[in-house]
Parts: structure tokens; C-alpha cells; sequence
């Protein structure tokens, strides 16, 4: 498995950004898609983005699209999230993955364990 440390949250106010980060093992990084989840209070975890090992394809939910982007650093062996025009509803644990695809139904093997993002109105 893949470990996994995500860093970078906190409270930010409606309109403003946060960079999200998510450091990972070397071992198995360069052949891993990576992806983001989030999960608020009370609801499902819910799949955010997603971007290949090769970062030729990148995946979002519609409720970020043209907000967030997804973005990694092999030589680093990390992958990143930035978040911009951030909204209350964006409030939550986001948690980063390593998958087998950008899909978010593909097979999520590696999870960190996350960071809170909050967002108030």
C-alpha cells in the first residue's frame, strides 16, 4: 500500500482558496492514479478529482468543475489540490487516495488520513 499524508487544511471564508497537498510513499507513487475524496458531516464520502500517473487526465466531480484543480508532482511524489472560489457547502474532510483509474468508481486502494477543510459563510 501507498501511504498517504494529506496537509493544507483549515478555515477559510466563502470566496477565498486553500491548497491542498497529499505526500505519498515513493514505492508504488509513479504508477498510481491519485485522487480526492471528501466527506461532510452526516454525509457519504464523495469523490472530488482525480488525476492519472502520467497527469495526461484528470477527472472532477461537477460540483468543483472550473473551482478546484487537481494537479501532481512525481518528483515529489505528490499530489495536489487547489481550491479556489471555496463555498460552505465545500466544508469537510477531504481525504487523498491512490486508485487504479480516475474514475471514482475505479479501485481506491490507499487512503491518507485526512485534512479538515472548513469554510465559512
Amino acid at each position: 500500500q501507498v501511504q498517504l499524508v494529506e496537509s493544507g487544511g483549515g478555515l477559510v471564508q466563502a470566496g477565498g482558496s486553500l491548497r491542498l497537498s497529499c505526500a505519498a510513499s515513493r514505492r508504488t507513487f509513479m504508477r498510481d492514479a491519485m485522487g480526492w475524496f471528501r466527506q461532510a458531516p452526516g454525509k457519504e464520502r464523495e469523490f472530488v478529482a482525480a488525476i492519472s500517473w502520467s497527469a495526461g487526465n484528470t477527472n472532477y466531480a461537477d460540483s468543483v468543475k472550473g473551482r478546484f484543480t487537481i494537479s501532481r508532482d512525481n518528483a515529489k511524489n505528490t499530489v495536489y489540490l487547489q481550491m479556489n472560489t471555496l463555498k460552505p457547502e465545500d466544508t469537510a474532510v477531504y481525504y487523498c487516495a491512490a486508485g487504479e483509474g480516475v474514475s471514482r468508481l475505479a479501485r481506491w486502494g490507499s487512503w491518507g488520513q485526512g485534512t479538515q477543510v472548513t469554510v465559512s459563510s
